[in-house]
């Protein structure tokens, strides 16, 4: 099975051909093709290629699939003894893409 491994958002994912990933937030409509930088494509007969920083003349072309909000994550502050707190929630926006091909 081909894998490569990309980079979105200075973030790096592993990635098959059929799969899914979720990556940072890209600026594309749901059902539009997008293009990612492959660093490592592995699995093929060629072996593995490994790219500085990235695998020359490689694509990995995926399509977006949704736009989603990760969970909530709650970030909370406080001092002893002062009567001090501070609650704060953040949720992480991310891109869903399936993986078409790699190559």
């Amino acid at each position: 099975m081909a894998y490569a491994i990309i980079r979105s958002g200075d973030k790096q994912f592993r990635v098959e051909e059929g799969g899914t990933v979720r990556v940072p937030t890209l600026d594309a409509e749901a059902g539009d093709t997008v293009e990612l930088e492959a660093l490592v494509i592995g699995g093929g007969e060629g072996g593995v290629l490994v790219g500085t920083p990235a695998v020359e003349g490689a694509k990995v072309t995926g399509t977006v699939v949704d736009h989603g909000r990760g969970p909530k994550v709650i970030v909370f502050k406080w001092k002893r003894r002062k009567q001090y707190k501070r609650t704060q929630g953040h949720r992480q926006n991310y891109t869903t893409v399936k993986i078409d091909s790699i190559g």
